[in-house]
């Protein structure tokens, strides 16, 4: 087969493979149509999506920042001066309820969140400062049940000292050995273990508590707790300098 035919045939197997396309591409062209629509949507979905959770995000963190600066108000006693301008509360109580109601607001608005979900953990302690136990709690159960570990271990933290404050010390020692059995970042073993110490103190068992600080000052020779253990065993001995 000379090349000129061997050409011609690569032409003619272009032509029909072309000719086949073309004409699957009209008998199909509303399902093409159709499938590029439907891909076009998915994509600008998803872009919206981020835009939207993007701008949700900041309008959490200003809205979560609002909640803050109002728990981190001063207090005032009646009668006490203040400089001109300055907002006061003359009371824990009120403030917590105050600054409660915005972090409700911004837990429930924006649970998906960063913000919304830390606002659902200060939501429980501004309720534990109104004295208000049933809504403490059922707001820091939904904070230790979420994804985020380090705001989860800071919501168990809360709940173990609220069942320890409500006389339901069996669940409190457990829920703080959960936490030394899984530490995060923002509640180290240490810190939870001291607690459990106290507890135990509280309950007077100090046998329990010893052993407890001994093992800390053991394991965290060096360390804030290891420190503050060490103290507790020998209360007259002068304080360590804890390494940063």
């Amino acid at each position: 087969m000379d090349q000129q035919t061997k050409e011609a045939l690569k032409h003619d197997t272009f032509i029909d493979a072309t000719g086949t396309s073309i004409h699957w591409a009209s008998d199909n062209r509303r399902s093409v149509i159709i499938a590029s629509v439907v891909l076009l949507v998915v994509v600008l979905v998803a872009i919206g999506s981020v835009s939207l959770y993007n701008h949700r995000s900041e309008a959490a963190s200003t809205d979560f920042g609002a909640a803050m600066q109002a728990y981190q108000t001063p207090l005032a006693a009646p009668g006490q001066q203040v400089p001109p301008g300055t907002k006061t509360f003359p009371s824990s109580s009120e403030r917590a309820k105050a600054a409660n109601a915005l972090f409700n607001q911004v837990a429930d608005k924006y649970s998906m969140t960063p913000s919304g979900k830390l606002a659902r953990y200060f939501s429980g302690l501004t309720y534990m400062e109104e004295g208000q136990n049933q809504s403490a709690e059922d707001s820091l159960k939904k904070s230790a049940d979420g994804w985020n570990g380090d705001i989860a271990a800071l919501a168990k933290l809360s709940l173990a000292q609220l069942y320890h404050q409500t006389g339901r010390d069996t669940l409190a020692i457990d829920t703080y050995n959960q936490i030394i059995a899984k530490p995060t970042t923002t509640v180290p073993a240490g810190v939870a273990q001291l607690q459990l110490a106290e507890l135990y103190e509280a309950q007077n068992k100090p046998a329990e508590a010893r052993k407890i600080y001994a093992q800390l000052s053991d394991k965290d020779a060096k360390g804030a707790a290891g420190a503050i253990a060490k103290q507790k065993l020998n209360p007259g001995a002068p304080q360590q300098q804890v390494q940063q």
